[in-house]
Formats: structure tokens, sequence, C-alpha cells
């Protein structure tokens, strides 16, 4: 029984870096960047719930609601002000570093707001857990809450993309920033838009994150950051499909690393298999190769 627990387990953490990962494919697959503050991003969503929830004693709902939005002109604003000026920078180093600045640049401003000690973070969700086989076998509320809030998300987020006008843009700006242009596409708009979606979803995950691992410093979106970057690559960057499948995976794979093998060397297995993988498929589990013409 306890083996059908760390799948399950695995599989709750593994929606959490879907999420993550997310943003970063949706940002690469249409801007062509990696945008380093992503991880950060969580952390700025969890303490935003925790100071509304914890402190101010807002209801969990409306914290989760104002977490999003605040997180989504974050966003936004990170893209405007640190990375719209580098869009059309010689050197593709100038946009990396200027996202680790601002990443860095996150994680000072919460130190001088919180400080460094440990927050105890109280989960938004009140589900009781659920048990099978007699008792054996028991799956907590944020175990369920999360991994059906990560399938809701990517079957939205395929829909939105597939199915509507902005998505279609979005597809579009992906493919060729400088024909859709011509075809009269806001591109400018259209990576903002991008940037908000990416930013959102991090908000939620960060949520979920700590209320399921109820502990929050500045740091704590640095590591499930580069897990999630992590999942992007390893499902193929730039695609959504293989950002979920590649979070999935690297949950299920870290847990039952903690489980069965040292949990001292589980992010040591994660990224092994990653390397491994991309000696087997260097475009990840769906990337595809892309033919440059000359």
């Amino acid at each position: 029984m306890s083996f059908i627990t760390y799948l399950i387990n695995g599989i709750s953490l593994g929606s959490i870096y879907a999420l993550i990962a997310l943003g970063y494919t949706m940002v690469y697959g249409i801007a062509k960047m990696l945008n380093f503050a992503h991880g950060d991003v969580i952390m700025v969503g969890a303490f935003t719930v925790y100071t509304l929830c914890s402190i101010l004693g807002l209801p969990p709902v409306v914290g989760v609601l104002i977490a999003v939005a605040f997180c989504t002109a974050l966003g936004m604003g990170i893209e405007k002000m640190a990375y719209k000026p580098l869009r059309k920078a010689s050197s593709p180093l100038a946009v990396l570093i200027t996202a680790i600045g601002v990443s860095y640049l996150l994680q000072n401003l919460a130190l001088l707001i919180f400080g460094a000690n440990t927050k105890s973070f109280t989960s938004v969700i009140s589900m009781e857990p659920i048990k099978l086989a007699d008792g054996q076998i028991s799956i907590s509320g944020e175990t369920i809450v999360t991994i059906i809030v990560c399938i809701l998300i990517i079957i939205g987020l395929m829909l939105f993309i597939n199915k509507t006008k902005m998505g279609q843009a979005m597809l579009a700006v992906a493919e060729d920033k400088g024909a859709a242009q011509l075809m009269g596409i806001n591109v400018d708009g259209t990576i903002a838009l991008t940037f908000a979606i990416g930013s959102a979803l991090a908000a939620v995950a960060g949520v979920l994150l700590c209320s399921a691992y109820p502990s929050l410093t500045p740091y704590t979106g640095s590591m499930p950051g580069i897990k999630a970057f992590v999942a992007a690559v390893f499902g193929g960057i730039g695609s959504i499909p293989g950002a979920f499948i590649g979070g999935i995976l690297l949950g299920i794979i870290e847990i039952f690393g903690k489980a069965y093998i040292s949990s001292q060397l589980s992010d040591a297995i994660v990224f092994a298999v990653l390397i491994i993988v991309l000696l087997v498929k260097p475009t990840g589990l769906l990337g595809k190769n892309i033919q440059e013409k000359v």
C-alpha cells in the first residue's frame, strides 16, 4: 500500500512542478527566453496569501484570488520593465543575466519585508483526507485538490490556446514573430499575455506548494523553480503537454527516490534522470527538432 501512497504523492508534487513548468515553457516557446525569475514569483504568491490570510485574516478564497491578480500584474511588470527593452539585444546573455538579477531582487525584497525566519504557512485547503483500502491509504485534501486543479488548468489552457483568437495569436508568435506582426498580431501584447498567464499559474503553484509543505521563506521558490525548469526541459521545452508530463514524471521520480533510495540523494537522482533522457533524446520527451533554413 505504501507504493500507491508514494505514487499519489508523486503525482501531487509533480502537478505543482507542472504548473510552474508551464510558465517556463510558454515564455520560452513564444518569447524564446528563459525567465529564471519565474521561481520567485511562486514565493511572492505564497507570501501574498500568507499576509492576507494569516496576518490580516481574510478568507482563503479572497487571498488566493488577490495573490493571482498581484502575481499576474507582477509578471507583466517584469516583462515590460526588465525584458522588453532587451528583446532586440544582440546577445541572449543580456536577457539571462537580467532574469537572474530580477530573481535576486525579488528574494532580497522579501528578506527586507518578511525577514529570513521560516514562516508557518496555514493551508488554504480545508478538505478532509480520503481513506481507501480500509484506512490503509490516506490521501490528504491538499493532494486531491492539487491534482484536480492541475488537470483543470491544463485542460483550460489547451482549450484557450487552440480555440480562442488570443491563443491562436500566441501560436503564431511562437512560430514566427515577424510574420505574425505582418499579419496584424500585436506581438508585444501577446508576449505580455504569456507572462501574465505564467505568473498567475506560478501564484497558484506557490499556494498549493506551501499548503502541502507548510513552511515559507524568501527562498521557497528557488529549488521548485529549478526543478520545474528541469521538468520543462524533460518534457520538451516549448510544449505544454510536455511540461505537464515532465512535471508529473519528475514528481514521481523524486518521491520514489526519497522513499526507496535516499532522501539526501533525491535531487541528484532527478537531475541524473534528466541527463540520461537528454542523452537519448536531446529535445525532451515531446520536443521537436527545429531545422533552420539557410
